[in-house]
Formats: C-alpha cells, structure tokens, sequence
C-alpha cells in the first residue's frame, strides 16, 4: 500500500504519478496495517484511540486516508502492484528526519471525472447533522486538498447548482424575521460584567479590540483583554486589564508568510504551529479565572469576546457556563455570497461548501489539543464532531469588524450575525511625529505610503525595496515605506524623495498620504479607506486577499498583487491606477459613506443584544456573587 499525499495542483494536473519525497513527523511507530485493519476504524471513537495512541495524535486515520495535526490530508490506497502489501509507517521520535527517505508519497492524479450530479450529492451531506462524522472524513478526504501554500482547494463541475451543495441551505434565513436593530440595546441597562476577551494575532488584529473594551468600560463593566505578552504595554496604557496569553505573534506571523494560511504547507511545517497553538490553548482558562498578574486583584469572567485564532474558546465557555460572542475581521461563518477567504475555489455554488471544509480541516488539526485540555483542565468529555466545530455553523453570536458599506452583510447570515462596522482607536490625538516627518511631508505634494506591517518579509526586503523605489521614480512620486518588523528600505543611499518611517497611526499619517499601498489587513485596509485614500493591497495570508478583491470591486483600488507576484511593472500599474481621479471621486465616496458609522458601539450593542437572558429563579438563589449569572448560548457539543 502507497501513501499519497494529495498535493494536485493546477499545474500538476496531468497523470503523471512520480513519486515525491515529503518528510512526515510522528511521534512513535504507529504499526503495521492492511486495508482490512483500516476497516476496523470505521468509528469515530476507533479513530481517537488509533490517534491517541500515536502520543497526542500525530496520525489519524480517516478511512481511506490520514490527516496529520495540521489538517493536511492524505489518502491511502493499494497501489496496482502491492494490493496485498501492508502500510508500515515508522518514527523515531525527534529522530523522525532518518526515515524520511523511507517514505515515498505519490502526487494524487488529476481530479476524477464524475458526474456533477454524483458530486453534488457528496458535497450536501456536510451539510446532513445525520451523517456520521467518519462518513464526513472520508467526503472531506475525496473532495479537498491542502494546498503547498496552505489554503484549501476543491474543484466542482461548473454546471453544478448552489442548492443541490448546499442541501437547499442557501436561504436558511430567507424567512427569518428582520433582526433588531443594533440601536434597540441600551448598554446603560445592562448591569456591570466581568468580560474577558481572548485575542489572538498581530497588532492590528489587537488594536479594535482595545477601543471595544475601552467602550465597554465606558458604560461600568470590567474588562481584560488577554493577548500576547508582547502588546501587555499597549493594553496597559489604554486603560484596560492585560493577561498574558501563549504564542508568539512574530512566529506566528512568520509561519503566516510562508504558508498563507492556517494551515501548514508540509509536515516540516507543523511542530511550529502546533507549539504555539497548544500554548495558546492551555492559556485561555487561566485568564477567565485567575487574579490579576499585577495587582492580585481576584477575576473571574462572565462572559467572553473571543475571535476564531483563540481556537479553544468555546470550550472554556461550556466549562465554565458563561456566554460567549465572537468578533473577527474576516468572514467565518457560511455564506453563499463569497467563499471562505482561506480556500480556493471559483463557482458560486461551492461558496458555503468552503466554510465547511475549512473549518472541518482546521479541527482535524487541533482536536487532539482541544480534547486534552478538555479532559485535563476543562474536566470535559472529550469531543467527536467535525462540521462546525469551530462553531461557524452553530448558535454562537458572530459580530464581524467591517464597514458594511464595503461588504454588506449577507444575506444569508441570519439574526445571531452582526456586522458592526470598523472599529477604529484614536491613536492620531495623543500623537508627536518627529519634526523630520513633518519637515518631509511639508516639503512637498502628498506622498504614497508603502508598507506592509508587522509581516516578517526578511528573505525579500531587498528586492522589494528596489521594485518600490523604482516604480516610485519612474511615476514621479515620492513615498513613505514603512520598514517594519522584516526592514523594507534598506536602501543604498538616503533619497529625498523616499521617507523611511519606523513606526506611526495610521489615522494620522493616511490623512497626508494621496494614496496607499499595504499588506491589506482589516485595520489597515479600513484606515486608508476612511482616508480616502485610493489602496493597492499586496496579500500575504488569510483575509488579505479577501480585502484586496473587496477593494477593487467597490473601484477604489487596482486588482491586488499577491506577495509572489510583487513586480516593478505591476506596482507601477497599481500606482497609476490610484492616481486616476476617478478613482479618488470612489474612494472619497466611500469615506463619507463610513463617517457616520460607529463600529465600536455598533460591536458593544451587538454584544448586549446577543447576551442570553437571565435565568428564571423559581426559588432564591443564594447570596454568592453580586454579578449576573446567564445561561450558555454556544452551539459546543457536551
């Protein structure tokens, strides 16, 4: 028996099967099998025991396949002239590196020709609460494949229609009543509540938090925002409670780069994730509960704000009975209207498949972690779904971070999903530029701003350095590069034209930029647009390139450049592209559309509005705590 990793692509698509060396890591020899022991682990639970037993689960079986921490897949099939052979996988523990030369994996063959009608039926029984979750293992094993990049694709025949995927799904909440108006909730009557919000990411995915939890502490509640130990000052000085959570945003980051998603590349690829993703994990339950790390001051959280990356938040939820809302600045729950921005995949029909097979995959990853801290600190029972898992498909209120005059809110998305606007911090206020900034930006026309934050681009700086200073002279322009954490600008000699910035707010400095050219994360891409100023987004990962194809399809910037594909010709196509006035009229539009929005209380009413009510006392309960008790409102299986 082979093992194949399925690696297509498009431009690997032939029927060649030469067999490529890919290293896998595992933990212990997991054994000897045939086709027949696979049969033996048809259960859901056959599977946790086959991956408990590899330390933690390096290996699961899914059927035909296997899927390793990372959420790769790989299928096993008897190969034409081993039909009788047994699969033997071997470790050596850290030593795993002197097998790999033992292991051949087999590029998957091109997609096999089957009738839409067959593939339909497949795709719709991810969306069957009947169907057993190693029935759904193995549709997830023939239809998806985890991409070099570490993005998602599947292929559907193009005749193939949305509903007969979807299993009729796509119009959930077409009868659905209209939802409360965000205006409706008071927060003034809401009684005070500890809240913890459990954020994991870089700083721009940080900074919205902080003026959500600042706006919650406006109206008297306690709030800590637990995050990285790296942002602790940046918490600190806004005002609100820091607790330390686990992970590394720059190792994050770096890992982000490299495999543009959530999901690893390769097997080389997945210790990295993993480690930080299991000391985010077995951190999220001591910030619920634990005193303040500075002051000793007791905490003890009713309610938690979290967004997807925290991974094991709903666990701790159901664990400790409270409610829990998330927040998140790119679309994580199923639409028929765009697909998942971490998949690929073009026919509108396949759009609300994406979220599915995503979330399905991005478990498959972590389940082993999630069920040890469940079973470890949670006192949980350990858990076997695989569909919604995520709880992208499940009771849990969703309020996402951006202007809906950018992407309005689908339609399918029913009352338990808000769409809240763009939460901006006024950082611009309480801010000195050094005089040498001001000095530059007043001794000429507006500059263009190129930068690409917190992204660790170290193996590129100075060929993207070049390519920007280049474009720049050849369309006339001067410009701001902002060096960041990877040093773009490291340039030969000093240049009047080109200003090297270290660090400064973006509602500052977009307002004397005339257009802007950046990574395209959420808060990035909301600052230059509430700017008005024209953007080029260049995407490295995850929901970047959603926000670049929303940018160009609302015409106020060019189509976005993918890192890869960074070029003089191209930067200087976008550049033009943002100097036409046309483009500008757009791009002044749109900031006008979004000054009346208020996305900061837009995310506090959400919040309020979603909070279960309080639980019924048919006799009086007893004096133990001067907060509110609410009931659980999340979809998590028991």
């Amino acid at each position: 028996m082979e093992i194949r990793r399925n690696t297509s692509s498009s431009s690997s698509s032939s029927s060649s099967s030469a067999p490529i060396e890919v290293p896998i890591k595992m933990d212990q020899e997991i054994g000897v099998g045939t086709s027949a022991d696979i049969k033996e682990l048809e259960s859901v639970d056959a599977i946790h025991s086959a991956s408990d037993s590899a330390s933690g689960g390096s290996i699961d079986y899914i059927g035909r396949g296997l899927v390793n921490n990372g959420g790769t897949v790989y299928s096993l099939e008897k190969s034409a002239t081993e039909k009788q052979q047994p699969c033997t996988m071997l470790a050596e523990g850290n030593k795993a590196e002197s097998t790999w030369d033992k292991l051949k994996l087999e590029k998957s063959r091109t997609e096999k020709h089957r009738p839409p009608n067959i593939f339909a039926e497949e795709a719709a029984q991810f969306f069957d609460d009947k169907i057993s979750a190693q029935q759904k293992l193995k549709l997830l094993n023939r239809i998806a494949t985890v991409k070099d990049d570490g993005t998602v694709e599947f292929e559907i025949p193009a005749d193939v229609e949305t509903q007969s995927i979807s299993g009729g799904r796509e119009d959930t909440f077409s009868t659905v009543a209209e939802d409360e108006p965000l205006d409706a909730t008071d927060p003034q009557y809401i009684p005070p509540m500890q809240i913890v919000m459990l954020i994991v990411g870089t700083r721009g995915d940080v900074q919205p938090f902080i003026a959500i939890g600042k706006r919650l502490q406006d109206f008297g509640h306690r709030v800590r925002l637990a995050t990285h130990s790296n942002f602790k000052e940046f918490v600190l000085t806004a005002g609100l409670e820091f607790y330390p959570l686990g992970g590394d945003p720059k190792v994050l980051a770096g890992y982000m780069v490299k495999n543009k998603g959530f999901l690893p590349s390769g097997p080389s690829e997945i210790p990295v994730q993993r480690n930080q993703m299991k000391d985010i994990i077995f951190s999220l339950l001591p910030a619920c509960k634990e005193a303040d790390i500075d002051s000793g001051i007791p905490f003890k959280a009713d309610a938690i704000i979290a967004n997807p990356p925290a991974y094991g938040h709903t666990h701790v939820a159901e664990a400790l009975k409270i409610p829990i809302h998330i927040f998140f600045t790119m679309p994580w729950t199923p639409t028929s209207e765009f697909p998942h921005p971490l998949s690929r995949v073009k026919p509108p029909a396949a759009y609300r498949l994406s979220y599915q097979i995503v979330d399905s995959l991005i478990w498959l990853g972590i389940r082993d972690m999630i069920n040890d801290v469940r079973k470890k600190k949670l006192r949980l029972r350990p858990v076997t779904y695989l569909s919604g898992s995520q709880g992208s498909d499940s009771d849990i209120p969703h309020g996402y971070i951006w202007s809906p005059h950018l992407v309005p809110k689908p339609k399918d998305w029913g009352p338990k999903v808000d769409v809240v606007g763009f939460c901006f911090l006024d950082l611009a206020s309480n801010y000195e530029p050094p005089e040498s900034l001001v000095k530059w930006l007043d001794a000429g026309p507006k500059p263009i701003y190129i930068g690409f934050g917190s992204l660790v681009t170290c193996s590129r700086t100075r060929k993207m350095t070049q390519i920007i200073v280049d474009a720049l002279e050849r369309t006339g322009q001067r410009g701001i590069i902002n060096k960041g954490w990877g040093g773009l600008g490291d340039l030969s000699e000093p240049k009047d034209s080109i200003y090297l910035l270290d660090n400064c707010p973006h509602d500052w400095l977009f307002l004397r930029c005339k257009a802007v050219v950046h990574h395209g994360g959420a808060g990035t891409t909301a600052a230059g647009l509430k700017a008005a100023c024209p953007t080029t987004i260049v995407p490295f990962f995850g929901d970047q390139p959603f926000w670049g194809d929303r940018v160009h399809a609302r015409g106020v910037g060019p189509p976005p450049i993918p890192v890869d594909e960074f070029s003089f010709s191209k930067l200087v196509d976008a550049i033009n592209f943002m100097l036409d006035p046309e483009v500008k009229e757009r791009a002044v539009e749109l900031a006008k559309a979004m000054e009346n929005e208020d996305g900061v209380t837009g995310a506090v009413k959400a919040f309020l509005k979603q909070l279960p009510p309080k639980k019924p006392q048919r006799e009086p309960a007893p004096e133990h705590s001067s907060f509110l008790s609410f009931r659980r409102c999340f979809g998590c299986s028991s």
